[in-house]
This record gives structure tokens, C-alpha cells and sequence, in this order.
């Protein structure tokens, strides 16, 4: 029986997968994989949406056959105990260094095609959205369904208003351009563009809410993935068909930059503000779902109680406070450090390339018949992109190694105690 409400329905559910998956990476990431790739980015795509489409499908058996507000790290501890089921938590949390400040500078970003600003200017920006997410997680959790479905609608309208405007396609510029002596660019666009799929793993979450997950869950999860990649495609042809990329620091502005070209100085600046206000939700949605998950582990007794408090509203404010200090802090050490979006993007990356194999390895053991097949494929395609990864999956390596360390000894020390 779910712990639950049951509300979400396929249309909702698919509107909030898509809008995830949109959210940060619709306006920057097409601009690096052409920076990374150039037309060969196009092809990159397909290949990206043919390797993700084995792990949604197993994400969705996983969601329909135990759906479970835990997630990702529930189904993990559910193949192999509760120790990996809390190691996995901890490497999911690891992204706050990384992911967060990536999704705020990519936000701020789209205030440069409004305002003149300065490398401070742009932390300001960043550390006042902090505050606003931390103001409006006090407050009591409502159905964001519909305001992500209208976003997620705006986005699409967006990306078929350049291709109207722009008269897209053009004869220069093939939908699938040839390949010649253009392969090995592939892994490397593939290793920024998989940040776009990132949110299938936090979907999962919202397994136990379906008001018909059996049915209704596989098929948002299917649908919102197909959609989104659909879009990125889209516009990944826009993008490369009028040249507005080539550098990874300006192109967070790649989009404003191309309604700017086809629309005048005010269609700039509505997609400057639409563009901030998807990844606002985007990023609100992941603060509070790791605020959520710190709230959950102090509750089992896994991390101090006092995370455990909720305010006069019944949420975790304690825990939202520290994941937004967390995340202001890490944000100010990346820009001391002058890290790029492709930097963050590709350390983060590494995090989320993990839970997914993690998942996947869970799904081998959970599942039976063609999904396990599935579950193992999808195994093997993760650990390609992580290899794709190259030394940028070593920050996720790293802290997986440190987590399972920390975990033994903590083990190790309650036992002789």
C-alpha cells in the first residue's frame, strides 16, 4: 500500500520527466556538444538516445514492479543490502559540489543576454537563487504537475518557433550529416550530453504517487524520454544551422543568442527569462529532493536526528537550510576556482553515470526474464560511458571508494564497540 498520495496521472507524470530532463540542459548543452562535436553532435544524439533507452527501460519494470519514494538508492538496497542502499545515498548527495553549481551557473547564464555583468555579478545572481529556492522550500510542498507542464510546453513552442522562423532545415545542413573520419569526436560530445538524461534516476521517486503506477509510470517515464530527446535534437540542428556556439564559456547564452538573430532584441529577452525560470524548477526540484533524502536518512538514524526536524509546515527545513549552505559554498569555490559549465557537467556526470550502473545492476538481480537481459545491456552501456568518461570519472571513483572506506570502518568500529 503506498505511503502516499495518489495523484499523478500520465499527462502530469510526463510533464514532469520531460521538464526535468529539459530543464538546465536544453539551453547549453546542444551548444557544447556542437562546440565538442560540430554536426557530428547530431549523430551523437541518436547514439545518446539509443544507449538511454535500455536504462529507461529498466528504470520503468523497476518503478512498476516496486515503486518506492526512495528511489534510485532504495531499489539499489533492495538488490544488495541496506549498506550499499546508504553508500549509494552518500554518492548520490555527492553531487551537490558539482551539479548544483553547474545548474546555477547555466541559469545565471541567461541573465548576460540581459545585463552586462561581471564574473561577481553572475555569483550574486547564483547565491541569490540560493535564497529564493531556500524561501520557497519553507514553505508547504504543492503539486508542480501543471507548472512544469506549462514550461515543458513553452520550451517545446520555443524550439518550433525557431525552426518556423529559421526555415529549418536547410540544404547546407543535413539532418544526419556524414561521418567521415568523425568518430572519434563522439565520445566526447556523448560524455557532456549525457547531463540531459539526468533526472531519470530522480523519477523514480515519484513511483509510489501514480495513481495507476503499473501502467501509467513506465509509459510517462518512456514517453518524457523520447520527447526530450526529440527537442534536444531539434535544437542541437538550430544551433549548429546558425552558428551560435564554439566557446564553452559563452555558450550558456547560445539560445538567447539565436532568438536574438531570428526575433529582435525582445523575443531575447522573453527565452532569456524562460530559460532561467526552467532551470529555477529544475533545480528547486533536485534541492528538494536532496533535502528530502538527508531528512530520510536522519530519520532511519543513519545521519543526526536533529536533520530530522521539520518546520511548522512539515518539511525538512533543517535539512533544506543545509543543502542550500552546501551548495552556496561550493558554488562560491567553483567560481574562485573559474570552472566552466563543460568542467562541472563532466565531473557530475561521472556521479550520475554510477547510480545509474548501480540501478541497472539492481535491475539484473530484481527482474527476470527479457527485463533482466535488458538490465544486463543496460549495465554494459553505462560502463561504457563511464569509460567514455575517461578522468572524469575519477571524481565519481574516488568518492564511491571514500564512501565504501568510511562505511567499513564505521562498521568495523561498531562491532568492537
Amino acid at each position: 500500500m503506498s505511503r502516499l498520495n495518489k495523484e499523478l496521472g500520465l499527462l502530469q507524470g510526463i510533464a514532469l520527466l520531460s521538464t526535468s530532463l529539459l530543464g538546465t540542459g536544453i539551453f547549453v548543452v546542444p551548444a557544447l556538444a556542437a562546440t565538442a562535436a560540430g554536426a557530428a553532435s547530431l549523430w551523437a544524439w541518436m547514439f545518446l538516445i539509443a544507449l538511454v533507452l535500455p536504462v529507461a527501460f529498466t528504470f520503468a519494470q523497476l518503478g512498476k514492479r516496486f515503486p518506492h519514494a526512495g528511489g534510485a538508492p532504495h531499489l539499489i538496497g533492495r538488490a544488495f543490502g541496506l549498506r550499499m542502499e546508504g553508500v549509494s545515498a552518500l554518492l548520490f548527495l555527492a553531487v551537490l559540489p558539482v551539479g548544483l553549481p553547474a545548474a546555477l551557473h547555466i541559469a545565471s547564464g541567461f541573465w548576460l543576454a540581459l545585463f552586462d555583468l561581471d564574473r561577481s555579478g553572475l555569483l550574486l545572481i547564483e547565491l541569490a537563487t540560493l535564497g529564493a529556492i531556500l524561501l520557497l522550500g519553507q514553505r508547504p510542498p504543492k503539486a508542480s504537475g501543471m507548472l512544469q507542464g506549462l514550461i515543458a510546453i513553452a520550451i517545446v513552442a520555443s524550439v518550433v518557433l525557431i525552426w518556423g522562423v529559421g526555415d529549418l532545415p536547410r540544404a547546407s545542413q543535413p539532418l544526419l550529416p556524414s561521418m567521415d573520419g568523425q568518430w572519434h569526436l563522439l565520445p566526447t560530445a556523448l560524455a557532456v550530453m549525457f547531463w540531459c538524461f539526468v533526472g531519470i534516476e530522480a523519477f523514480t521517486h515519484l513511483g509510489e504517487e501514480f495513481k495507476r503506477p503499473e501502467r501509467d509510470f513506465p509509459l510517462a517515464l518512456l514517453l518524457g524520454v523520447l520527447l526530450a530527446g526529440l527537442v534536444y535534437w531539434a535544437c542541437s540542428v538550430a544551433v549548429l544551422s546558425f552558428a551560435t556556439y564554439g566557446d564553452v564559456h559563452s555558450d550558456t547564452t547560445a539560445l538567447p543568442r539565436l532568438f536574438s538573430l531570428l526575433l529582435g532584441e525582445q523575443a531575447r529577452v522573453l527565452v532569456a527569462v524562460l530559460g532561467y525560470l526552467a532551470c529555477f524548477a529544475s533545480m528547486n526540484v533536485y534541492i528538494q529532493g536532496f533535502a528530502r533524502l538527508i531528512w530520510s536518512l536522519a530519520d532511519e538514524g543513519r545521519l543526526p536526528a536533529r536533520m530530522a526536524v521539520r518546520n511548522r509546515h512539515g518539511v525538512p527545513g533543517r535539512a533544506l537550510l543545509l543543502v542550500v549552505i552546501s551548495c552556496a559554498l561550493c558554488t562560491m569555490l567553483s567560481a574562485a576556482l573559474n570552472l566552466s559549465v563543460d568542467d562541472l557537467i563532466r565531473y557530475a556526470n561521472g556521479n550520475f553515470v554510477l547510480i545509474y550502473l548501480l540501478s541497472m545492476a539492481a535491475g539484473w538481480v530484481l527482474l527476470r526474464g527479457i527485463w533482466r537481459l535488458l538490465a544486463g545491456l543496460s549495465v554494459v552501456l553505462c560502463t561504457g560511458v563511464l569509460l567514455m568518461l575517461g578522468g572524469d570519472a575519477l571524481y565519481a571513483l574516488a568518492l564511491l571508494g571514500a564512501v565504501l572506506l568510511l562505511d567499513s570502518l564505521r562498521v568495523r568500529h561498531k562491532a568492537l564497540s
